[in-house]
């Protein structure tokens, strides 16, 4: 498969890209080069590889999720300057209630 100069000129005015004629007689043959690497990787991957998106195998790093004791209400409300029912008072930010 070749890729003719009028292709990519054709491509090139439907992705809205101003080529100069420079560009247009050097892309040929740059995509020809990778179609034709395209075509090399397709040919070495048979069905027993699989379909991978990274050179190098990712894995998530997680720990595992332990419960461990955390902060009594009443240690949590201790700086705070103003408490009430459990919970932090802060000044109201709306109007006043009817």
């Amino acid at each position: 498969m070749s890729i003719t100069r009028d292709e990519v000129a054709h491509l090139a005015r439907l992705a809205r890209l101003d080529l100069s004629e420079e560009e247009l007689a050097r892309m040929p043959g740059q995509l020809d080069a990778i179609l034709g690497a395209v075509a090399q990787v397709s040919e070495v991957a048979g069905p027993d590889v699989p379909p991978t998106s990274h050179a190098i195998g990712l894995v998530n790093v997680l720990r595992e999720d332990v419960v461990r004791p955390c902060l009594t209400s009443a240690a949590a409300l201790s700086g705070a300057p103003a408490a009430e029912d459990e919970r932090f008072r802060v000044p109201r930010i709306l109007g006043e209630e009817p």
